[in-house]
């Protein structure tokens, strides 16, 4: 009986130490309703907007993360936890978990209290670890370079990930929110080095962008 026990609870230590840092895509079961997907889309592209000024993350590759990592919204970690990425409880979490079976494992994923804090989290969770770092260098409307870097960086394990990603910013055209503001305004103040710039286009004038931006029109 004592070697049985012994055997069990070895099983079950191997179960949960092989889960990576992120939820498996293949195991969540992506809702195929476009009426889920531009439920979610409508009310959390605001969110993703915030969070692409804040880390300069593309709101972009950060809502087709959420759709897929989500089932837009409808993943039982989703809606029991508000975890919208699959981000898992690793050593270096220090808030609430909860259990729930990632490819045939059961791992510890983190718990928000809101959608918003998964949000945050996610942005942090990229910025904060050196095998994203290149990600950054990236321009903030190369969507495909993201989708391939995160995958080549080892968020996920599926093969297809890259793909999956840009097919859904197509599909739904993500990418018009990388030159949006909060209030959908085609006009972002990006930041690379700690240094501050806007994409301008043909026919842009400096007062108009100084009226947006409310910032002097003269150089410095």
């Amino acid at each position: 009986m004592k070697a049985l026990y012994n055997t069990i609870l070895i099983a079950t230590m191997l179960l949960v130490t092989a889960c990576g840092t992120t939820r498996t895509t293949s195991s969540v079961t992506a809702s195929r309703s476009n009426d889920d997907y531009r439920s979610y889309i409508d009310t959390y592209h605001p969110i993703a907007i915030e969070q692409m000024k804040r880390y300069r993350i593309p709101a972009s590759i950060t809502l087709a993360q959420g759709l897929l990592e989500s089932a837009a919204g409808k993943s039982q970690l989703a809606i029991k936890s508000n975890n919208h990425f699959g981000i898992k409880a690793d050593k270096s979490w220090k808030g609430k978990t909860t259990s729930s079976m990632d490819n045939g494992r059961m791992c510890k994923f983190r718990s928000y209290k809101a959608v918003s804090e998964s949000y945050e989290d996610h942005s942090k969770f990229l910025v904060g670890r050196e095998r994203y770092k290149s990600l950054f260098q990236l321009d903030i409307t190369d969507y495909e370079g993201w989708a391939k870097g995160l995958k080549k960086a080892g968020y996920a394990e599926d093969a297809k990930y890259p793909q999956k990603l840009i097919s859904i910013i197509e599909r739904y055209e993500l990418h018009r929110y990388d030159r949006m503001d909060i209030k959908g305004n085609t006009r972002v103040v990006y930041q690379t080095n700690k240094v501050p710039y806007i994409m301008v286009e043909n026919g842009d004038k400096i007062e108009r962008i100084a009226k947006e931006l409310d910032i002097s029109k003269r150089p410095v």
